[in-house]
């Protein structure tokens, strides 16, 4: 027996090699190099136009992501949006009270060439220029509390913090805080949005107003190589023409997919869609400092004219969104469906009984402004309203258009998205914060000292997520009791793909990522 398993070994060994080389072939042939398209073209339809292509200016996820395949950041966000990894930055340091930050660059970051410079190696000197640019000039206060930046030496930023703040790391993910040459700035002067030049794997080709932006691959970028040719992203305001346009192979990915194109989409075998719990709501703001709704009881009577369920299920008829009751989406770990509880439901009795409180017995007449893509949401709080006797005028502008608006204080009403990281800081903060008041995210004026309290004690206290949870719950206690916004929906991620396109994941802030860590985006012959 045992003569026997000693001339069946070599026979059983060479036939488990034959098989081991055989599954390593089959595994590498799906993505070697017969089935990458060297020259493919990926466009991708963002459902908004864009403003500027400047980091500190970009005031909408349609524009970051696009500046994230030009641009990088000193440290990112895995897509899970669960821990923080290198970038720029290969490894850094975080004093005990959380008030210095050091990082260690890499040596090897060439930006892309552009008018001013002539594709030089980025240095320590570049991200304490872009920082300090950010803290100062951000249209959306996209970075705080940095006291004083130090360069040691080329490789190496010492950040010092006016306070401790848990949320730091998280913030130098964002596009907001991307690193940019000294000289493309100042040489572009105001025009640098329109001509982006950054560190990233796709370099700025072509910007056509009002239908599409052109990038092509960087062959000198420090991570892995870029396996499309050049990116388009094409900006499709209307959801029936993005549909559309997928489906007729004009676009490879169609992002916010909803709607009728959700069925459509999954009847097509050349099409799948992908989908995410998401970290994106919908909401209704006041103006906080005029107009009738700088009254408390104006504001409580709208919460309860506001009738979510028809809202939502008029809007989202396949299960895109749910319908939210708190600034907070509830793949937030700060999420209270305690206090979501005590939000006021539908009533149009007690919303009579407040606005004749109120001094409107008989309604009043108020301006929403909206971008396209909230139209189908605003006509039907339109017909809401209008049962207690509010007439609201719709105003359907473009994005740019709608963010100085809103910025500016100057909207009666206004209805937008918002969709940032897990941590609260970046809801809550943005956009209840005294502090914020002039950027998009406090456009309604809103402040109370209180509120503005709690939030700086959430983000300083501790970085353990259950003690600063508590903190938040009561900060959004006194929230939701001065009703600042109607929140109106919790919004999932849907995206449709050609099966064409390889290695895209659909993240759950919405942001698009082509390469990084873990991600090259392909396309197949």
């Amino acid at each position: 027996m045992k003569d026997l398993k000693k001339k069946l070994f070599p026979i059983f060994l060479a036939f488990s090699l034959m098989l081991l080389l055989s599954a390593c072939g089959s595994k590498s042939s799906s993505n070697s190099s017969n089935s990458i398209n060297k020259d493919g073209n990926l466009k991708i339809g963002l459902t908004s136009n864009i403003a500027s292509l400047d980091p500190i200016k970009y005031t909408s996820t349609y524009e970051s992501n696009v500046m994230r395949q030009v641009f990088d950041t000193l440290v990112n966000y895995n897509s899970k949006l669960t821990k923080i990894e290198p970038s720029l930055a290969k490894k850094w340091t975080i004093s005990k009270d959380m008030t210095t930050y050091t990082f260690y660059l890499r040596d090897d970051v060439h930006f892309q060439k552009g008018k001013f410079q002539n594709g030089r190696k980025m240095t320590a000197e570049d991200v304490k220029y872009s920082l300090m640019r950010s803290m100062n000039d951000s249209a959306m206060h996209r970075i705080r509390y940095i006291k004083s930046i130090e360069v040691p030496s080329s490789t190496k930023v010492v950040i010092h913090l006016t306070r401790p703040y848990s949320g730091f790391l998280a913030m130098l993910t964002d596009v907001g805080n991307s690193i940019v040459p000294k000289e493309e700035v100042e040489g572009w002067g105001k025009k640098f949005g329109q001509h982006p030049v950054g560190t990233g794997p796709y370099t700025f080709k072509k910007w056509s107003a009002d239908n599409y932006v052109k990038l092509d691959r960087n062959d000198k970028y420090w991570a892995a190589k870029p396996k499309l040719k050049s990116v388009t992203f094409s900006f499709i305001t209307d959801s029936n023409t993005m549909g559309n346009s997928l489906q007729s192979g004009s676009i490879d990915i169609a992002t916010s997919v909803s709607g009728e194109n959700i069925p459509l989409i999954n009847k097509n075998k050349k099409l799948v869609l992908r989908r995410s719990k998401g970290l994106s709501i919908g909401y209704i703001a006041f103006n906080m400092k005029s107009g009738p709704t700088k009254d408390l009881k104006v504001r409580q009577a709208m919460e309860y004219a506001l009738n979510r369920k028809q809202l939502v299920s008029g809007v989202y008829k396949y299960n895109e969104a749910k319908s939210a009751y708190l600034p907070l989406p509830r793949a937030s770990w700060g999420y209270s469906k305690q206090v979501a509880n005590t939000v006021p439901r539908y009533n149009l009795k007690k919303a009579k009984e407040l606005l004749k409180e109120a001094g409107y017995p008989h309604g009043f007449k108020i301006k929403l402004y909206v971008t396209s893509l909230r139209k189908s949401a605003a006509t039907i709080f339109q017909a809401q309203m209008k049962k207690v006797g509010i007439n609201v005028e719709i105003n359907t502008v473009e994005w740019g258009t709608f963010s100085n608006i809103v910025s500016s204080g100057k909207a009666p009403l206004y209805m937008m998205g918002w969709s940032w990281y897990p941590d609260p800081d970046f809801f809550l903060y943005q956009m209840f914060s005294s502090d914020q008041i002039g950027a998009l995210g406090n456009g309604g004026g809103y402040s109370n000292s209180e509120v503005d309290s709690l939030l700086n004690k959430a983000s300083s206290v501790s970085t353990n997520e259950k003690t600063r949870a508590k903190i938040y719950k009561q900060a959004l206690k006194k929230i939701v009791a001065d009703v600042p916004h109607l929140d109106l929906y919790d919004q999932e991620m849907i995206d449709g793909l050609n099966k064409n396109v390889k290695d895209f994941q659909v993240r759950a802030d919405g942001s698009i990522v082509l390469v990084d860590k873990h991600t090259n985006v392909w396309l197949a012959k």
